[in-house]
């Protein structure tokens, strides 16, 4: 037992690093947890300093010991790619940079998983995020992100979140190699990477979110109903804080992704670029003919021209309603105003019902991939 313990010490010592120089990319890099090299050696050589020479049964359960407890003190301290963040500098504590390490993982497996409709999983996780902030009650305080609750049942298993389970399953492995983000916190991050790596606006975002069990799951209904009309969507979206401008915003997030009829129900893309983050959206809502689709599932709509893409009762409510309209018609003109105004309304959205010990003004800029 002895030689055994004397073979992990050297192992352990061996896979300690023996510097925090490495500049490797951080989306290559592996989070450890770890205790320093030169830490281990010198307990394990004060345990022969002096005395007589250890009983040999039990001079190896005490060597194994000490390995274990030491071993689980070092735990307690996060390695990044850069190298150790040592014990007398105390717990570890995520800065900008930290996050932008989660931000570079997050976009790293949007090129190197796609497997996912139409090349990407970008548009479920903008829904996620979307989903997992919209159920903020502003009169009880209760639901948005603060919480991913959408965790556990029965939140994961309302209607209007079929088929998130594939955007939480892809931020699996993220997670697991940065422990110390909440899922409350990762799945709004994600949100906002995947809206800037499509191409979108800056989405600013900051860290604060904590997560809860399943006592905190949201009553079903809270999210839109896609075969509403423009009295549901004030009633949901005013139910969270936002105005007819914001509301409009918030729905232009439908230029990206496609419905699935093994989950909403309906079918199809609403414009030809469902990676891309644009504004073709609100132009496709003005300057196509729209028509009522024949088929055998729930009422939607269909462009006259190609009979490919598709809009939803309440995306259409948008152009119905005259204050909604207004709101439309700008942002089918300018894709510049468009992008301010719904990075804005994103990012409040993304921070409903949070207590946030920051500032607003300490909210972070991402670099997009590349950059």
């Amino acid at each position: 037992m002895a030689s055994a313990a004397r073979t992990f010490t050297r192992a352990f010592a061996r896979a300690t690093p023996a510097s925090n120089s490495s500049s490797i990319r951080s989306s290559a890099r592996t989070s450890r947890f770890v205790l320093p090299a030169q830490t281990f050696r010198a307990g394990s050589r004060r345990g022969y300093a002096s005395g007589p020479e250890p009983n040999k049964s039990s001079s190896g359960f005490y060597l194994g010991l000490g390995a274990v407890v030491l071993g689980g003190a070092g735990a307690f301290y996060y390695v990044n790619g850069d190298g150790l963040k040592a014990a007398d500098k105390g717990p570890f504590t995520p800065t900008k940079d930290d996050y932008q390490k989660v931000y570079d993982e997050i976009a790293r497996l949007l090129v190197e998983k796609d497997d996912y409709d139409d090349g990407s999983y970008g548009p479920v996780l903008v829904r996620l995020a979307w989903h997992a902030s919209g159920t903020y009650d502003k009169e009880t305080g209760t639901g948005g992100s603060n919480g991913a609750t959408m965790r556990f049942a029965p939140e994961g298993d309302h209607g209007a979140n079929a088929g998130l389970k594939a955007a939480r399953d892809f931020l699996e492995p993220v997670k697991q190699k940065f422990p110390w983000i909440s899922y409350s916190d990762l799945w709004t991050l994600a949100g906002a990477c995947a809206i800037q790596e499509m191409q979108g606006p800056t989405i600013p975002w900051r860290p604060g979110r904590q997560d809860k069990d399943a006592a905190a799951c949201t009553p079903d209904g809270r999210l839109p109903d896609a075969s509403k009309d423009q009295k549901h969507i004030r009633a949901i979206f005013g139910r969270m804080g936002f105005d007819d401008r914001e509301m409009v915003a918030l729905c232009g997030a439908h230029s990206l992704g496609r419905a699935h009829t093994d989950r909403s129900g309906f079918d199809g893309p609403w414009d030809f670029s469902p990676t891309v983050f644009t504004n073709e959206f609100f132009r496709l809502l003005v300057e196509e003919k729209w028509n009522w689709r024949k088929w055998n599932g729930p009422a939607q709509y269909t462009d006259k021209t190609t009979k490919t893409l598709m809009m939803l009762p309440t995306d259409i409510a948008l152009v119905k309603d005259k204050e909604f309209k207004k709101h439309v018609d700008r942002y089918a003109k300018d894709s510049d105003v468009f992008f301010k105004e719904f990075s804005e309304v994103f990012v409040k959205l993304l921070e409903l019902g949070v207590p946030f010990a920051s500032k607003a003004e300490d909210r972070f800029e991402f670099k997009t991939s590349g950059n």
